[in-house]
């Protein structure tokens, strides 16, 4: 069963609470909590208090990564993980978003995969490793993350769809996801503007079938192989974060098109023909 939720990033800065309240209004299953400055994202017993208020579970955590959540659980890269982990475990979440680390993190990128095992051993919660684009500054173009921005060249058990993040790469949702085979666990449901230069394009998080991303396709694609994992909103609503009504209007949008092509289409083959390549090593599960 495939799970619908909306992230709290989706009404940021708005305080938690809203989060849960705006989700329930918009008919979603449940939220996942981006862990911030804000302390509301790192207080179980507030988070639960939500949970029960709003009748919605917390379905994730994402580990912090905004530059305002720099000392969110602490400086230490490892720690950030451990206990966003135990967050999760302690809120019945399965899941820990994580971001692959900037290449300046030696140490931490040095002992990254290891350390999300380790976690992972440790919670029995699984850290799905996010996609991530690179970075271009006029004709200079640097991938700014080790091991890489492409978790399917990453050696975890686990991995994150964002498919902003891949137009923004000028990767194809699709391709991406098939590349990714079983490590995909979630995906953060969005849209983008595919870039034809690679890191060149800023990271639009559209509502989905506003931009150019194969979303439809790849929903369709998930709800027909039995995919079990969560399908979270995470779509820009900065500019309308004090329009209550214009922000409900997006995120019932964004659910009613989850909705509408997670139902599997019986007539359809049950995966896609695409060729897929394959440019690294994609461990078992």
């Amino acid at each position: 069963m495939i799970t619908v939720g909306m992230s709290t990033s989706c009404v940021f800065p708005l305080p938690i609470d809203d989060a849960f309240r705006f989700a329930r209004l918009s008919g979603f299953d449940g939220v996942e909590v981006m862990v911030t400055a804000e302390r509301g994202t790192r207080d179980a017993r507030r988070l639960r208090d939500s949970v029960a208020r709003w009748g919605l579970p917390v379905l994730s955590v994402h580990s912090p990564v905004l530059p305002v959540a720099h000392f969110a659980f602490g400086r230490d890269q490892r720690e950030k993980l451990l206990r966003s982990a135990e967050l999760a475990a302690e809120l019945g979440a399965r899941t820990v978003v994580v971001h692959p680390p900037f290449r300046w993190q030696h140490r931490f990128a040095r002992d990254f995969t290891s350390t999300v095992r380790d976690v992972e051993a440790a919670t029995g919660v699984e850290l799905a490793v996010e996609n991530m684009f690179p970075v271009r500054v006029g004709p200079i173009r640097a991938d700014v993350y080790a091991p890489s921005h492409d978790p399917v060249l990453i050696d975890s058990a686990a991995a994150t769809l964002d498919f902003s993040h891949a137009a923004v790469a000028g990767r194809d949702a699709l391709d991406l996801a098939l590349a990714l085979g079983s490590r995909l666990r979630h995906v953060h449901l969005c849209d983008g503007t595919l870039s034809t230069r690679p890191g060149g394009l800023h990271d639009e998080h559209l509502v989905p079938g506003h931009g150019s991303q194969p979303v439809a396709e790849v929903l369709g694609h998930l709800a027909s192989t039995g995919w079990d994992g969560a399908v979270v909103a995470e779509v820009h609503g900065s500019r309308a974060a004090h329009d209550r009504s214009a922000t409900l209007d997006r995120l019932r949008e964004t659910v009613a098109f989850a909705r509408r092509h997670l139902t599997p289409d019986r007539s359809m083959p049950s995966a896609p023909t695409r060729a897929v390549p394959s440019p690294g090593r994609r461990p078992a599960r």
